[in-house]
């Protein structure tokens, strides 16, 4: 019993000792573990995006080479979601009521233009390899929106052909604000239609076509329409249009 007695008084004391050693440190270097502290217990945590795997066989989309598909999808697609996490995380770190605006501005730019260019990489690549015709319910919406289905491809191709030789995107949205379809154009990763969810997308920056076919913009776009798949498209109009 005396040795444990003893055993207690000796960590009762180096516990003491330990917070008269920490209470005995300089005013700045209390503040400034204060501060860290606080930072670390207010970190917004940062949302750590997954790529989604490719959606068909690289080796079978009619008119598209394997290289192309992959390249495109390992370092436009799975780079954009890399870049979106990083910025997440020095976001998530950020101490808004220091960081010069410039900081801020760059920063939450970049996470629009991350974040727009995984969402509709996703749409694009989940258009791809099946060709078909869209379902009941998303047709009879073409044919309500545009007039028919010719219409509607005539306008989505002619807006491709356009951005050849530029950059952007072609986004058939569904309109929430309107309640209907619409072509929505973009040249870069930060022009959206406010309120409007992408359903079918066509890629028009040089990186989705130029390895195999050049400058000829128009050869690819025709490729494309002939290689599109819908039923990822039908099932996004289900779910926004009903929601």
């Amino acid at each position: 019993m005396t040795r444990d007695f003893h055993r207690r008084q000796f960590l009762g004391a180096a516990a003491t000792s330990a917070v008269l050693v920490a209470g005995s440190a300089p005013a700045e270097e209390r503040v400034e573990v204060r501060a860290q502290e606080k930072a670390a217990a207010t970190k917004r945590a940062a949302v750590i995006h997954q790529a989604k795997p490719m959606a068909f066989d690289p080796k079978r989309v009619e008119g598209l080479s394997e290289k192309i598909l992959v390249s495109h999808y390992e370092n436009n697609y799975i780079g954009a979601v890399k870049r979106l996490n990083a910025i997440l995380d020095q976001l998530s770190g950020l101490d808004f009521d220091k960081a010069p605006g410039f900081q801020i501005n760059g920063l939450k730019r970049e996470e629009l233009i991350a974040a727009n260019s995984m969402i509709l990489h996703e749409v694009y690549f989940a258009g791809l390899g099946a060709s078909g015709k869209p379902g009941a319910a998303l047709a009879a919406a073409l044919d309500r929106d545009f007039g028919s289905f010719d219409r509607w491809r005539s306008e989505f191709v002619g807006m491709g052909k356009a951005l050849g030789g530029g950059s952007g995107w072609v986004v058939l949205a569904y309109d929430k604000h309107g309640g209907r379809l619409v072509n929505s154009w973009a040249n870069d990763h930060t022009q959206t239609l406010a309120g409007g969810d992408p359903i079918f997308v066509l890629d028009m920056f040089e990186h989705a076509y130029q390895m195999d076919f050049g400058a000829k913009a128009g050869d690819y776009v025709k490729t494309v329409m002939a290689a599109a798949g819908w039923s990822n498209a039908d099932r996004l109009y289900e779910k926004y249009s009903r929601a």
